[in-house]
């Protein structure tokens, strides 16, 4: 039984309570989600339920009474923030060690563990920080379950996996004995209104307004859900249904901005990622996909020449004495490598150049618009995971650059949020700015994506044309990996 009694929250930087007088209690064996939109504190519960504040997390808190359970595994919105040790084996054998798994046993269960959640490695003894962001997530549940504990908790788990592996961690998941506790953030709902039997909604305050069975809150909520950018199942229709049409169709006749010929990266001495020959024009809205691991991530940092490459990447900007850098903006997968400031609105202002005129403008529209003005003058560490994403997008779309490149950027968003950012950035894209975007989300690639580019296994094998619904395949080098 978890239990909390009138919880009371309130962080250092913050003037008002996270939490008023919350009380909830979850019975043994119940399979709950909790939904709200960014920023109402469900990472902040989850914590509390699992007993990381104020044990370990030093945050104020009352409460006239919190009960946990010692014995849980949890998975964070950010795996990396959880690891401790430098190799994949080394991870789970340090899970199985404060077992006492006898060291004998350990090959075979870190080899079953990770077929469970679907991990393939050539070599186990791989380190963390090679891993994509898709396949530390699936190390971070894999570690969890090797615990064997009676509560799960699970913090936006599927963030970084594509369709495939999201499939492939609810099925593990629901696979599980009946008798273990979940606890789970989610905010791709269609695939875990099967697996728990109770959704508690949290508003905007972190207030509880709707708690019930699955059924019973969609139907006598769906207003909340959508006044708070709760993601269900028509989110998307809805969205298309009152968007005016302004997408432009792909011109093949633009300007070349980038182009790859016989274009590899390497991580050490490892080729990560080869293009035989692509080009980035003026004006595309390129999606770039493929499976976990496939090497998307690492081919935007190609062309960004953050890791080492060979072959041809040419650059066609209008000032050629410029750095890279000041030419395309980067947003990477964690927002936190680009922070550099000690406040949100020190961030979008140190993006603006002397150049630029009228800062204050920009930097409270931008505010406003990624709804960031209730935390301006907070560290961005302070920011929650969706805050923090929504502000690495912000520093790249505030400033005028004639590419933006974004890694994963709509990840742990609500619906609200989602719609917004990709609006901004088709209105960019409209005044003739390119946008190059790593994504899983296929309605994405549908709706917004003029050309996609598909990566499998290291390589880029197929350019997809989507205004002519023609595809194009990509010539394999004879240097496949």
């Amino acid at each position: 039984m978890l239990e909390i009694e009138k919880l009371r929250v309130i962080f250092p930087d913050r003037k008002n309570f996270i939490f008023k007088d919350l009380s909830l209690s979850i019975p043994s064996g119940q399979k709950v989600l909790i939904v709200g939109p960014s920023g109402s504190g469900k990472s902040t519960l989850l914590q509390i339920l699992a007993g990381l504040i104020p044990s370990v997390i030093e945050v104020p808190l009352k409460a006239d009474r919190l009960q946990v359970d010692s014995n849980y595994g949890m998975v964070f919105q950010d795996p990396d923030s959880q690891f401790c040790m430098p190799y994949v084996d080394e991870e789970i054998a340090f899970v199985l060690e404060n077992r006492q798994v006898p060291s004998r046993e350990m090959k075979e269960k870190i080899q079953r563990i990770l077929a469970r959640v679907d991990l393939q490695l050539e070599d186990i003894h791989t380190p963390i920080n090679q891993l994509s962001g898709g396949m530390k997530q699936r190390l971070a549940i894999a570690c969890a379950l090797a615990l064997q504990p009676d509560v799960l908790f699970l913090d936006e788990p599927t963030a970084l996996l594509d369709a495939e592996g999201t499939k492939q961690v609810w099925d593990t998941i629901k696979s599980i004995q009946d008798e273990q506790t979940i606890v789970i953030i989610e905010h791709k709902i269609e695939f875990v209104s099967d697996i728990v039997d109770r959704v508690i909604m949290l508003d905007d305050q972190g207030e509880l307004v709707a708690d019930g069975s699955p059924t019973r809150v969609f139907q006598d909520h769906k207003q909340m859900f959508d006044q708070f950018g709760i993601w269900h199942p028509s989110s998307w229709s809805d969205y298309l249904v009152s968007r005016t049409p302004q997408h432009k169709g792909n011109d093949r006749t633009a300007h070349t901005l980038i182009e790859l010929d016989s274009a590899s990266g390497y991580y050490h001495k490892n080729r990560e990622i080869l293009v035989d020959k692509a080009v980035i024009n003026k004006g595309d809205w390129i999606a770039i996909t493929g499976p976990n691991g496939s090497g998307k991530s690492t081919l935007v940092q190609m062309i960004m020449q953050l890791i080492n490459t060979k072959g041809s990447i040419h650059y066609f900007f209008a000032e050629q004495n410029l750095p890279i850098y000041q030419k395309i903006a980067f947003v990477f997968q964690n927002p936190e490598l680009q922070f550099v400031t000690n406040s949100v609105y020190q961030e979008l202002a140190f993006s603006l150049t002397s150049k630029d005129t009228d800062k204050k403008a920009k930097i409270k529209e931008h505010l406003k618009r990624y709804r960031l003005e209730q935390v301006n003058d907070h560290h961005p560490y302070q920011l929650s995971v969706g805050q923090k994403r929504r502000l690495s997008v912000a520093t790249a779309t505030i400033k005028v650059d004639d590419i933006i490149i974004l890694d994963e950027p709509t990840f742990g968003q609500d619906a609200i949020n989602t719609f917004m950012m990709l609006d901004c950035l088709e209105e960019l894209r409209q005044k003739g700015i390119t946008i190059v975007m790593v994504t899983h989300d296929q309605q994405i690639v549908d709706h917004f994506a003029t050309k996609e580019w598909k990566i499998d296994q290291g390589q880029l094998v197929e350019e997809k044309y989507h205004d002519l619904f023609q595809s194009e395949k990509v010539g394999v080098s004879s240097h496949a990996l």
